[in-house]
């Protein structure tokens, strides 16, 4: 298949799906030898073939929408956000949730992937973060539509390259190696819940003091379901609680009750009144 042809497919489907072009113009090497090995596996030689065929069975739809977005993930992703988010963010909604006597922070993974935001929330909470607050807790929810990634989350066992990021302190106390990879201990995990949700479907019941919604909705999204997820996720958000996007993303326009945490990052404060 050649590129202009993947191109022309993925722009003519990705509206189909509200999804935009514009996110998927980086990686879409990577997602047109995703729709190559579907074409391949249901014997179609052509992307005009492919497009029929689409057309034909609506259930293909649900399969093409599977496998197009790209997670690429690792641990300590965007080193300022979490560096501003040891030292600034979690202590202000540790403290305000000490005063308001909950037992547990809680935060939200949306796309959580193979786990890697997730555990590095529980490993920073765990070492830098808990000793200065003693008796208070913290639980992750860590969610993803895809049930191999959740498999591998619930592995823990990841390459090398998956921790340059995190910081060596960190990694040695954390990790244990086994053979190539390296596996998080079982006292990092315990705080974090793994399910499989698709976030344009339902959301949790409960609220959230903090919520990572990263490379996922704000990238691939078109701005009519980004406008619906936004919105969905402030109601999630507990009174002053955190939304943190990823490196570029911005939330889209129209959207009210939140505000800039700081101007270096894309971290969202739930403002003051808003239900």
């Amino acid at each position: 298949m050649k590129d202009r042809d993947c191109v022309d497919l993925l722009q003519w489907a990705l509206p189909r799906l509200h999804m935009r072009w514009r996110g998927f113009r980086k990686v879409h090497h990577q997602v047109c030898r995703k729709v190559q090995q579907r074409m391949d596996a249901l014997g179609i030689e052509d992307v005009g073939q492919y497009r029929r065929y689409l057309d034909a069975h609506p259930r293909e739809w649900q399969v093409l929408d599977g496998f197009l977005p790209i997670t690429i993930s690792r641990f300590w992703r965007d080193r300022r956000v979490f560096e501003l988010l040891e030292c600034r963010f979690l202590p202000e909604l540790a403290r305000r949730a000490q005063e308001e006597g909950v037992p547990a922070l809680t935060l939200w993974s949306l796309g959580c992937g193979a786990g890697e935001e997730p555990y590095t929330f529980s490993i920073l909470w765990r070492e830098r973060l808990q000793p200065r607050f003693p008796g208070l807790g913290l639980t992750i929810l860590a969610s993803d539509v895809e049930a191999h990634q959740l498999a591998r989350a619930d592995q823990a066992c990841y390459p090398a390259s998956a921790l340059k990021d995190l910081p060596r302190s960190l990694r040695s106390v954390a990790f244990e190696r086994r053979d190539a990879d390296y596996c998080l201990k079982r006292e990092y995990r315990q705080a974090v819940e793994l399910e499989r949700r698709d976030i344009r479907g339902d959301f949790p019941a409960r609220r959230f003091h903090l919520i990572a919604c990263r490379y996922l909705a704000f990238t691939y999204f078109d701005r009519d379901l980004q406008h619906d997820i936004a919105c969905r996720l402030h109601r999630a958000l507990l009174p002053r609680g955190l939304l943190v996007l990823g490196e570029g993303e911005t939330l889209p326009e129209g959207v009210t009750g939140f505000e800039p945490a700081d101007e270096r990052v894309p971290i969202y404060r739930r403002r003051r009144g808003k239900d």
